[in-house]
């Protein structure tokens, strides 16, 4: 068993234009000054990483690191959720996916497309030069707008969604592992790998890839009434990032999981900060350290009520609170005897 580490906190919700959120100093003397201990960083603002720099220069990568650390922090994982999220887009989505790119692409979808998968050739090794053996990301979409079958779904047309979905994946897939470190794609709604049935069904079509792991987030699960502590169970070897998200669920006589179109305040299922909503962190913990989760526990904040910043002060302690130093001895130790094969046969009447 391993005790998990933490806290850490996913940058993206706090970035801005005001300070501290708008430099990589005054970010990290923020997060540590709130006790966290890592950052798992979005890689699309220069103003805290060059991506495409920290994958070509070991140099950048060493002083960005060194940087980070004197602030008593570690980076956990980068992130390419919004470039991922581009390798993979249905034409109804591709005006309000431009805004992910820059504007030399947009309006051209296959453009776009070959500047997502190259970012993630820059994250595989920008993630190797800083020392790093897990990556977070999205795996992008060509099938969620038919979740639900009506007009019924063409014989077919899954399975060929997949195939193309793991054929852009594969060459991304090799490059990570060619750098050893591991891809987790965020089991999320909106992307095709959205539970287990999608995930299992992208592991077959790209041959069980070593590197096609996952970002456990239990907040995505609560929404869809999926039980995420037996999710755990099933996959716990590949689950290598978590982020540490709540959420809770709350049908209505009026609405249930498609949420009737209303905001997030009014949904059924919403978001909260960590330990404000249904999700059972402690079991979670248990499990994650039973099963040798050797990563980060990163807080991400997405809450429709509290303000962020109280969210990550409370977060911070909340995965603190949390995080289970695991035992090096069993409990009952102290009444063990001396064993040998002889003595056990005795026992046994042998």
């Amino acid at each position: 068993m391993t005790t998990i580490q933490g806290p850490a906190v996913f940058l993206a919700q706090f970035i801005s234009d005001e300070a501290p959120f708008n430099s990589l100093d005054g970010i990290c003397k923020w997060a540590a000054d709130l006790g966290f201990k890592g950052i798992q960083m979005p890689t699309l603002d220069k103003r805290f990483i060059d991506l495409q720099k920290a994958a070509e220069s070991k140099t950048y990568a060493d002083e960005l690191k060194g940087k980070i650390a004197s602030f008593g922090l570690e980076i956990t994982e980068l992130s390419t959720h919004l470039q991922g999220q581009l390798v993979a887009v249905h034409p109804a989505y591709d005006q309000l996916f431009d805004a992910f790119a820059p504007t030399a692409v947009h309006g051209k979808p296959k453009a776009r497309q070959e500047w997502a998968v190259q970012q993630m050739m820059y994250a595989a090794r920008a993630s190797q030069n800083l020392g790093l053996n897990a990556h977070a990301t999205f795996s992008g979409s060509l099938l969620w707008q038919y979740f639900h079958p009506w007009p019924q779904r063409p014989a077919g047309l899954v399975e060929e969604g997949f195939t193309e979905l793991a054929k852009r994946w594969m060459p991304i897939l090799n490059e990570f592992d060619k750098n050893g470190v591991d891809l987790c794609y965020e089991i999320h709604p909106g992307e095709d790998l959205f539970d287990g049935e999608t995930y299992e069904m992208f592991l077959e079509a790209v041959n069980n890839h070593s590197r096609a792991c996952v970002l456990y987030d239990p907040s995505h699960f609560v929404l869809q009434q999926l039980d995420y502590i037996q999710y755990i169970d099933f996959y716990h070897d590949r689950i290598k990032a978590f982020h540490v998200k709540d959420a809770e669920f709350n049908p209505t006589g009026k609405q249930g999981t498609f949420g009737g179109y209303q905001n997030w305040a009014n949904r059924a299922g919403r978001y909260r900060s960590p330990g404000d909503g249904q999700v059972d962190f402690k079991t979670i913990f248990s499990k994650l350290a039973q099963y040798d989760f050797k990563g980060w526990a990163v807080m991400e904040w997405e809450c429709c009520i509290k303000n962020q910043e109280d969210g990550a002060r409370e977060g911070a302690q909340f995965i603190k609170n949390n995080i289970i130093k695991v035992t090096d001895k069993a409990f009952d130790d102290f009444a063990a005897v001396n064993s040998s094969k002889s003595f056990n046969r005795a026992i046994l009447g042998l």
